[in-house]
């Protein structure tokens, strides 16, 4: 099993060795599950990028995902939003949420922003030195973004991040993966519900006016997990990660408390280095195909590895460290018409972000030594359980 989940496991920040080793020897290969699921991993970033950007040959669509497990995917646990859907639904509704994540129409959101960040600030100041940079920092600032963003009620709010916590920890038990997804789902028609009723000033209440019934509730629920899904835990990953990794350049961390233009190189750099999400949503062949001199029948399951994708040495051997002036491509929001939606506001929290952390406490330090941090296991979304930090 562990050869199978190899794509999800890491060692500390970095991809497992088995991972390169595969990109080395067989960018294409073959990964068996149990109870007969099997699917095609790619690994180098060419041969991802072209399956991900491309809707003509490969599907996403959530059926696909019900057909390949037997029915352990039930058609009830659909998410619904853009990830697991093919043009022209997808088509329809990203042309209906793009115009609210453009960085003019984002821009509302700064000054919420920036405050939301000094409000965690002031928590960990008043916590005390040490304190869980996940549990003051990292996991609300996204959480309260999101919340701003869909107009959550503030009675909501203080149990809203708990539906995104383990939905990607595919080893958790009872209550997570897809069985996650239908709590959160049933959460989101509420909340699409009221909107419907009362169109408010966030992202649901604008589609509501704009696009009235063109969008379904179904959809609007949908979209409004898919956020949940694609701006909480993995941004809240980021912020955990990033800081850990800035913890180990100095050099950087000085940058960026001292220079604003530092920031937006070093946040690229952090993104394709680290690449939380691991793995893009499956991609289903349309046809019989030819790839990485495999035949690929249609039907079949391609999963297509981000991190293995972004550490390619084909692009260089220097892929393999972190170095905000080399400013490599990376695909850590994957690519084409799936690329996420979002990337946008994820940009602004972490540009934000690590700059106010490390002006308010620039003598920041892990609070345990770094081999003692526990990573999550087997996750979709790379990240860590806890992390104290102390100054």
């Amino acid at each position: 099993m562990t050869e199978a989940f190899m794509p999800l496991m890491r060692e500390g920040l970095d991809p497992v060795a088995g991972l390169a080793l595969r990109q080395r020897d067989e960018p294409v290969s073959r990964l068996e599950f149990p109870f007969g699921i099997s699917a095609w991993l790619v690994t180098g970033y060419d041969d991802v990028r072209a399956v991900i950007g491309d809707t003509r040959a490969f599907s996403n669509d959530y059926s696909n995902v019900v057909a390949s497990t037997g029915g352990q995917a039930t058609a009830e646990q659909d998410p619904g939003g853009l990830g697991f859907s093919d043009p022209p639904k997808h088509t329809r509704l990203r042309k209906a949420l793009t115009p609210e994540f453009t960085v003019r129409r984002l821009s509302r959101l700064l000054p919420r922003i920036a405050e939301i960040v000094e409000q965690q600030l002031d928590v960990m100041a008043a916590t005390g030195s040490p304190v869980d940079l996940v549990e003051t920092f990292a996991m609300p600032i996204p959480s309260l973004v999101i919340c701003e963003l869909l107009d959550v009620p503030y009675p909501d709010r203080a149990d809203f991040q708990r539906l995104s916590g383990s939905r990607f920890d595919i080893f958790g038990g009872a209550g997570t993966g897809l069985d996650a997804i239908t709590e959160s789902l049933e959460y989101m028609s509420e909340l699409v519900a009221a909107q419907r009723s009362h169109p408010g000033d966030g992202l649901l209440g604008m589609l509501i006016r704009e696009h009235g019934d063109e969008i379904t509730d179904q959809e609007l629920a949908g979209l409004a997990d898919g956020l949940l899904i694609g701006g909480h835990e993995t941004t809240a990953s980021m912020l955990a990660l990033g800081a850990i990794l800035l913890l180990q350049s100095p050099e950087t961390v000085e940058q960026i408390r001292t220079d604003d233009q530092a920031i937006a190189p070093a946040v690229e750099e952090m993104l394709r280095y680290l690449t939380v999400v691991q793995l893009a949503f499956p991609r289903f062949a349309k046809q019989d195909m030819e790839l990485g001199g495999h035949q690929i029948k249609g039907g079949e399951m391609v999963l297509c590895s981000l991190s293995g994708a972004n550490r390619d040495p084909a692009l260089g051997d220097y892929m393999q460290s972190f170095d905000p002036a080399h400013m490599s491509p990376h695909l850590a929001f994957g690519y084409g018409v799936h690329r996420c939606v979002g990337a946008e506001l994820a940009r602004m929290e972490l540009r934000i972000a690590y700059p106010a952390l490390f002006r308010r406490f620039p003598q920041l330090r892990l609070g345990i030594p770094s081999d003692e941090i526990t990573f999550h296991d087997y996750s979709l979304v790379h990240g860590v359980q806890n992390l104290p930090v102390a100054w």
